[in-house]
């Protein structure tokens, strides 16, 4: 599947299908142009907000369908977003800025630092194995979630 193909697959054809297999390149490419999308939207306040809310869905779904393809559940696509959505609201060892000089206010506790070093290390290995299970080839044979992408 070429580039073009896969974004006009994933947002038209199947914005919001979570059933079924997504191959590697129609997940991949479409991911690129989500991507250079947003390099291009954030240069204008407001405008990647309402880009990520748009685009949530079929992003979702894409990843829903790669992950099902390579015969794991789809939901497991949403716990790194999980885990990010949680280390943002209970972050541990946030610093408060002073806004006149741009430091630290005061430095966070040794033990602090040591759980948000822990936490950022788990967060690493969430990312490396799920690029890696993203990256998989599809499965050659009907798995539980339907029969192979065409390509």
């Amino acid at each position: 599947m070429d580039f073009q193909t896969s974004v006009k697959t994933c947002l038209t054809q199947k914005y919001a299908t979570f059933s079924g297999r997504g191959s590697r390149s129609e997940f991949w490419w479409f991911m690129l142009a989500y991507f250079i999308g947003m390099l291009v939207v954030s240069l204008v306040p407001l405008l990647p907000t309402l880009y990520v809310i748009a685009l949530f869905v079929p992003v979702l779904a894409a990843g829903f369908r790669r992950m099902q393809d390579t015969g794991r559940p789809g939901w497991y696509f949403v716990i790194p977003s999980i885990y990010n959505l949680l280390m943002r609201i209970f972050g541990v060892g946030q610093v408060e800025m002073n806004p006149e000089t741009g430091m630290p206010m005061e430095m966070p506790s040794t033990g602090g630092m040591m759980v948000s070093a822990l936490l950022g290390l788990i967060g690493l290995v969430l990312a490396i194995v799920f690029i890696y299970w993203l990256t998989r080839p599809s499965e050659p044979e009907p798995n539980a979630y339907g029969a192979p992408p065409q390509a």
